[in-house]
């Protein structure tokens, strides 16, 4: 990737100014990419993480998954994300995914009833994790086609990782090839990913997880963040619909309660702030696409979890926000 000239950006907490090492250390960040105008201004690793090395994605390829449900949209396998999931995925038939559509499950409003609660093991999260860690087969579908119906389709957000599961599946079957292949196809070689990336599977050569547990490097992050930017053209030739970026960052539900200070609404399985579209992931996972400023932001973290954390801690989440802020004026 092309380099510019570096950049030093400093930031302040509680009065006291933070560099960029300060930074990373303060909020054990693993890997730092920030991309201005195409080029490389500031790329760093941490804990042990090395430039070949995959890092998970955790819920950020959640927003890789709905751009690629555009380039199927694009290619005419899906006619459009009004068309309902049973289309695709008959298996839920009958159940309270009877008559949610794609675009419904692309912006978290399915309506079924859904626990996302990390810290309960009986919750639909931890038991959509045991069955993808028992490897069984189906197992997560007939999961999803238990669930009870809470609110009518596309009235309520309520963040489902169950959901996104289903609209990967979905495309799977729209496409006809494993995710996979059509990412590799569509995306990964024309953007000339320096990296193989791997997806995790839902049991042993079953299908693969749409909306977690993928595995991707450093500056591959960063270079699908600048197809986002982009507007999904890779070299002048188009992937994505036209219109499908803008339509990703459009509003779709405000957020009563958000995971982040800077984030206020949510759009296609995309979170969305004041001027930034982010891709959010467990333990300080973030892809930022400030599209207006040509700015792509990557922070990989290792945040610890809830239960470790000590009397006093502070909000990590928070604190890249005071960073990219620091970086958007450096």
């Amino acid at each position: 990737m092309p380099r510019g000239q570096e950049i030093a950006p400093r930031y302040s907490v509680d009065g006291r100014e933070h560099d960029v090492a300060s930074f990373m250390d303060r909020n054990t960040i693993v890997g730092l990419l920030v991309i201005r105008h195409g080029k490389v201004v500031l790329e760093r690793y941490g804990l042990g993480l090395q430039e070949h090395d995959r890092w998970s994605t955790m819920s950020t390829v959640k927003s890789m998954t709905a751009m690629l449900v555009g380039a199927a949209v694009r290619d005419g396998a899906i006619q459009s994300i009004d068309e309902p999931l049973t289309r695709y995925l008959p298996a839920l038939r009958n159940s309270a995914y009877e008559g949610v559509t794609l675009r419904h499950v692309m912006t978290m409003s399915s309506g079924t009833r859904w626990t996302e609660d990390y810290t309960d093991r009986n919750s639909d999260v931890n038991r959509y994790s045991k069955s993808l860690a028992d490897k069984v087969p189906g197992g997560v579908l007939a999961l999803m086609a238990s669930l009870p119906r809470d609110h009518e389709p596309g009235t309520s957000f309520l963040y489902n990782s169950g959901d996104t599961y289903l609209l990967g599946a979905a495309l799977t079957a729209a496409v006809g090839k494993p995710l996979a292949d059509y990412m590799s196809e569509k995306i990964w070689q024309p953007a000339g990913m320096e990296f193989d990336a791997f997806y995790t599977l839902e049991s042993d050569g079953g299908q693969e997880i749409g909306g977690s547990r993928a595995g991707i490097v450093l500056r591959d992050f960063g270079r699908f963040g600048l197809f986002v930017l982009n507007d999904g053209v890779i070299d002048g030739k188009r992937v994505l619909p036209e219109g499908w970026v803008q339509a990703a960052a459009t509003p779709a539900f405000t957020l009563a309660s958000s995971p982040v200070s800077d984030i206020t609404h949510y759009g296609y399985s995309w979170w969305l702030g004041d001027g930034v579209m982010s891709a959010l992931g467990h333990a300080g996972q973030r892809i930022d696409v400030f599209r207006d400023e040509g700015l792509v932001v990557v922070t990989l973290g290792a945040f610890p979890e809830p239960m470790y954390l000590w009397p006093g801690d502070h909000n990590r989440r928070d604190e890249v926000v005071d960073f990219t802020k620091a970086v958007r004026v450096t």
